[in-house]
């Protein structure tokens, strides 16, 4: 089957054309990956589905024939994907909060792509946070720190190819989604972030169809897995491999500092993590998210154990 095959299904017309099942999905991102599909075609198919909209079969298809198209890579505890531009969102404090939990004893998968935006891997080095040249190195980082680091550039260039055809259409397409959803390590908890709030079923419903036994899914900052504090939030996702939402109470009174409060300098990422640097607003996102993400991993009171982790936490020890 070609993906023009594809391309008729979704743009045949009013009255005739229909979403993809989960199978041709799984066909159409086989066919997308393998570069052998007529370049056209690609572009027709990723902007037929930004008009009419995504389904968790298709989504939850394109991200599993994606994930098997990956080299083995050791079972993380929780993945993490950060895949957001970084237009609305200040510095990364939420990359002290992989940290965080990682120390908790959870080894944290992180991967990803943040276009022409270099705070988070500008960030990572200053943390401690390793960048893995191979799924082999992201499982040995794992073992020694806890959590690596996987840049979807080194994991699938096929489907980092995909992705930047941003920079051709100039439109985001369902890839941000799949890339979402990708889980390459096949941790059975996920943890992700939106920026449009409808996404938030739609990742749970093909978080579902993919096997997650927890996952959730928060309007974050700029897109990303970051909680503001003095905000009650919504958490949509699964717990047991069911649907599951609630609702977060805020952390701090409320007040008008918002995540992207103009900050750049990478330097404060670890010196609120050294001490050097008080900052209660900061300081209540790192254990906030972080608590986000042990609730997830099904941690008792996740809250008092992300700020007893917190109080506890080592140097960071820059890793090569």
């Amino acid at each position: 089957m070609s993906l023009g095959t594809h391309v008729r299904t979704l743009g045949r017309g009013p009255g005739r054309s229909r979403s993809l099942t989960h199978e041709e999905a799984r066909d159409a991102m086989r066919l997308m990956l393998s570069g052998e599909a007529d370049p056209h075609a690609v572009g027709a198919l990723l902007m037929l589905m930004r008009m009419k909209g995504e389904t968790a079969d298709e989504i939850s298809g394109f991200a599993a024939e994606a994930q098997a198209s990956l080299p083995a890579l050791p079972r993380p505890a929780l993945d993490w994907p950060c895949y957001a531009a970084g237009r609305t969102r200040g510095l990364p404090w939420f990359l002290l909060s992989a940290r965080l939990v990682a120390a908790g004893g959870h080894p944290v998968l992180l991967h990803g792509w943040n276009g022409a935006d270099r705070a988070i891997r500008d960030g990572l080095g200053t943390l401690g946070i390793a960048v893995a040249g191979s799924g082999a190195e992201a499982g040995a980082l794992m073992a020694r720190d806890g959590i690596a680091y996987l840049p979807l550039e080194t994991l699938s260039p096929a489907l980092f190819s995909l992705l930047t055809l941003r920079d051709v259409l100039h439109l985001r397409s369902c890839i941000n989604t799949v890339c979402r959803m990708l889980n390459p390590g096949a941790a059975p908890v996920s943890v992700q972030g939106v920026f449009h709030p409808p996404y938030r079923l739609l990742q749970a419903d093909a978080g579902a169809l993919l096997g997650l036994e927890a996952l959730t899914v928060i309007k974050g900052g700029g897109g990303e897995f970051e909680r503001h504090p003095c905000k009650a939030i919504a958490g949509f996702g699964l717990r047991g491999g069911a649907a599951w939402e609630t609702s977060f109470p805020a952390l701090l009174p409320e007040e008008t500092r918002r995540l992207d409060d103009g900050a750049t300098d990478g330097a404060m990422l670890s010196a609120l993590w050294d001490g050097s640097l008080q900052d209660p607003f900061a300081e209540a996102v790192v254990t906030g998210t972080a608590a986000l993400a042990l609730d997830t991993l099904g941690v008792p009171e996740p809250l008092d154990t992300a700020r007893t982790l917190w109080q506890a936490r080592a140097p960071i020890a820059v890793s090569a």
